[in-house]
């Protein structure tokens, strides 16, 4: 299959993400019954945002262009993916960069996102014939050329040791943080609170940790916040929500909330779900530098990615930085 005909079917399977096909929309309700976390605003999102960035063919076309992909990739080789599930179709990009490298994506899909996922590639097999045969979906990975996998620091260790014999990316835990001065604006601070709280927090680009002046003000933070006060009537979320309430109080630990976040003070850059972190500094600079890079998904503020963006990846925003593309190119 050529890379022209894998940019024009990749360009059908974005109109078919955004319609009301009677079995997509089926598709979507199932897979918000089989993962509660997966809410139809956060899954059509998700949707919008893979087509909007990453299926528009001109878009497609400029990307392999710059890491001069052949029209036809006359050596493919298999490439195995371990996909998370944290939120939905997380691992649709490195399937889509392997797919339009011209490899063959061997994937293993997260049993919290297999719906979408093989939905999709049954529908890009209808389209063309040929493209079944450019990703399998298997439930365990053996004799990959190489390997992307994408899981927790603990699993990382199990891939480190399996995979490590072959070219691989292995990605680990990490999080997003936001650096804030005090004045930032009432639609600045909106945005940011779309990055924490858009897909529950759940993904790596979520902001998870604040770092704060020592004389900030969170009251206008706190008040942004709470157009995501309905998310209080999730029960998963309610859950955790009251846990981290019930520890805090215990504990008599100082926080501040809204019904569907908690805001506390604590060093690590990880928190857990319905809760950011913060902590104060003295000099944002030093702050930034004290950061673990190998923590770090994205750093949010006014001189880095701006509010509002962090869930808005484009084909070049790479997990953990590793150059996925690349990588493929060079198998």
């Amino acid at each position: 299959m050529k890379l022209q005909e894998r940019i024009s079917l990749l360009g059908r399977l974005g109109d078919y993400m955004l319609s009301e096909n009677p079995d997509w929309v089926e598709v979507r309700e199932r897979a918000t019954r089989e993962n509660a976390w997966f809410i139809p605003e956060f899954t059509s999102l998700a949707i919008r945002n893979i087509v909007s960035r990453f299926l528009q063919p001109a878009t497609l076309a400029g990307w392999a262009a710059s890491y001069h992909i052949t029209e036809e990739n006359t050596a493919p080789k298999n490439v195995g993916i371990v996909m998370a599930g944290n939120i939905p179709l997380v691992g649709f990009h490195d399937w889509l960069a392997v797919f339009i490298s011209g490899h063959i994506a061997v994937v293993k899909p997260s049993s919290k996102d297999k719906v979408l996922f093989t939905h999709l590639m049954g529908v890009l097999e209808g389209f063309d014939p040929r493209a079944g045969s450019r990703t399998l979906i298997q439930d365990m990975l053996k004799n990959c050329d190489a390997y992307i996998a994408t899981g927790s620091n603990n699993s990382a260790g199990y891939f480190d040791y399996y995979f490590s014999r072959y070219p691989h990316i292995i990605r680990r835990n990490r999080s997003s943080v936001a650096i804030l001065d005090g004045s930032e604006t009432d639609t600045e601070l909106s945005a940011l609170a779309d990055d924490i709280m858009l897909y529950f927090g759940l993904g790596c680009r979520n902001v998870t940790k604040l770092l704060v002046p020592r004389d900030y003000d969170f009251l206008p933070l706190v008040n942004a916040l709470k157009k995501y006060d309905y998310l209080a009537d999730h029960n998963k979320n309610k859950n955790n929500y009251d846990y981290n309430l019930a520890l805090h109080i215990l504990n008599k630990q100082y926080y501040m909330s809204t019904p569907s976040v908690l805001l506390v003070e604590q060093e690590s850059v990880f928190s857990p779900i319905s809760q950011v972190n913060y902590s104060f500094y003295g000099d944002a600079s030093a702050a930034v530098t004290a950061l673990n890079p190998n923590d770090l998904q994205c750093l949010i503020g006014k001189s880095h990615t701006p509010f509002g963006q962090a869930q808005y990846p484009s084909l070049n925003d790479y997990a953990d930085g590793v150059d996925t593309l690349a990588f493929l190119t060079k198998l």
